[in-house]
């Protein structure tokens, strides 16, 4: 089961599965894709992604890991998640391991309570994670976190992966909401723009989707808007257009 909601343009998603830790199976991964669909097309300006009861995600569901659908059902659900044109936040209420870990990774920021817990443990198991699981993990913690987690098999705490940068704030659900909140009033293109230039460092600086989406904020409706509101003192209202 996946809860979805919205308020306040913010969605919610939050994986139920206590009786398995919220582990994901095939049919799990596939309610997360067409949550961040839904959550999308219903024109939320950010998601918070979470896990009932107190486990974020314990990992792939040992019953289908093995199998045959699962790895490209779990890889088309994390391209759903990090290919979101909104922010998504990761409110990590508990361990998130093996596929946990690499779901909140997929998303843009990592909001990590009291015990949370991160890890990749497939050398333990004899299986591997995909390429973009490796250079994100590095990307956001770091080559020696990512080799201590990846190689070492090591189970990072909350604050060490906060003082390593895979968690940005701690915090409970309701900081992650309330996050969600405040980045669903900002420029939509232009939060587009800096996701896609920090996730994609591998397009080079004059590439055509990159310079489009930056002329795209600066020919924006919502960069006048800006300029108004900063010369009227208030709050700007931004459109994503």
């Amino acid at each position: 089961m996946i809860n979805v909601s919205t308020t306040d343009a913010v969605g919610l998603l939050e994986l139920d599965r206590p009786d398995r830790r919220n582990a994901l199976d095939v049919a799990q991964c596939r309610r997360i894709v067409e949550a961040v669909t839904g959550l999308v097309d219903g024109g939320v300006r950010a998601i918070v992604v979470t896990g009932s009861g107190s486990s974020f995600c314990s990992g792939a569901d040992f019953g289908e890991v093995y199998t045959d659908g699962f790895r490209d059902a779990l890889h088309a659900a994390l391209r759903s998640v990090a290919g979101a044109p909104v922010p998504v936040v990761a409110a990590v209420n508990g361990p998130a391991i093996g596929a946990g870990t690499q779901l909140a990774i997929a998303c843009d920021l990592r909001v990590a309570a009291p015990g949370a817990v991160f890890g990749v443990p497939t050398a333990r198991i004899g299986l591997a994670v995909d390429p973009w699981t490796v250079r994100r993990l590095a990307q956001l913690s770091g080559g020696g976190t990512a080799r201590a987690i990846l190689v070492g098999c090591d189970r990072i705490g909350v604050d060490l992966a906060h003082a390593r940068g895979l968690v940005d704030r701690l915090g409970e659900r309701a900081d992650a909401l309330a996050w969600a909140t405040e980045l669903a009033t900002l420029a939509p293109l232009t939060l587009r723009y800096n996701a896609l230039a920090l996730d994609r460092d591998d397009l080079a600086d004059d590439d055509p989707a990159l310079l489009a989406a930056f002329e795209d904020c600066w020919n924006s409706d919502d960069r006048h808007e800006g300029q108004q509101a900063r010369l009227a003192g208030r709050s700007p209202i931004f459109h994503g257009r």
